[in-house]
């Protein structure tokens, strides 16, 4: 995924209306890259949403390893949420992942405030998920 969420912020705050904000997140999950088939599985599936959503990691070797991800929903709103998970997430050290203030990114999204309360569940099922997985993956990564 191209967006960063440096862009999402800045995109947000051009974006005045939520009602453009959400055609926003909207366009933001349709351009997530295809997810693979062979990961809509239960164990890449993310409990806790109401809709279906699959997260799928690929973790690098080393001592704080990269983790990437991919993910996607039957929704397209939820598609969007992880989207921008992704965009928080994706690509970073699990020390960084660990060290992101999530409930921050919210808020300065506005999306505490603006998604019903099972989405916002769903998006801290995702977001508790990730961070789940990056203390793991740190906990278990040899040191340098």
């Amino acid at each position: 995924m191209s967006t960063s969420i440096d862009q999402i912020y800045e995109d947000f705050a051009f974006l005045d209306e939520w009602e453009d904000r959400y055609r926003y997140i909207i366009e933001l999950g349709a351009g997530l890259p295809p997810y693979p088939e062979e990961a809509r599985d239960a164990a890449h599936k993310v409990q806790g949403c109401v809709s279906q959503v699959w997260l799928h990691s690929t973790i690098s070797d080393g001592a704080d390893p990269t983790i990437s991800y991919e993910g996607d929903s039957d929704s397209h709103i939820v598609k969007g949420l992880v989207a921008i998970v992704l965009a928080l997430y994706s690509g970073r050290r699990a020390s960084e992942m660990l060290a992101v203030d999530p409930d921050g990114v919210l808020k300065r999204l506005g999306l505490d405030e603006h998604l019903t309360p099972q989405r916002a569940n769903g998006l801290r099922s995702m977001i508790k998920r990730i961070r789940m997985e990056a203390a793991t993956v740190a906990e278990a990564a040899p040191a340098s």
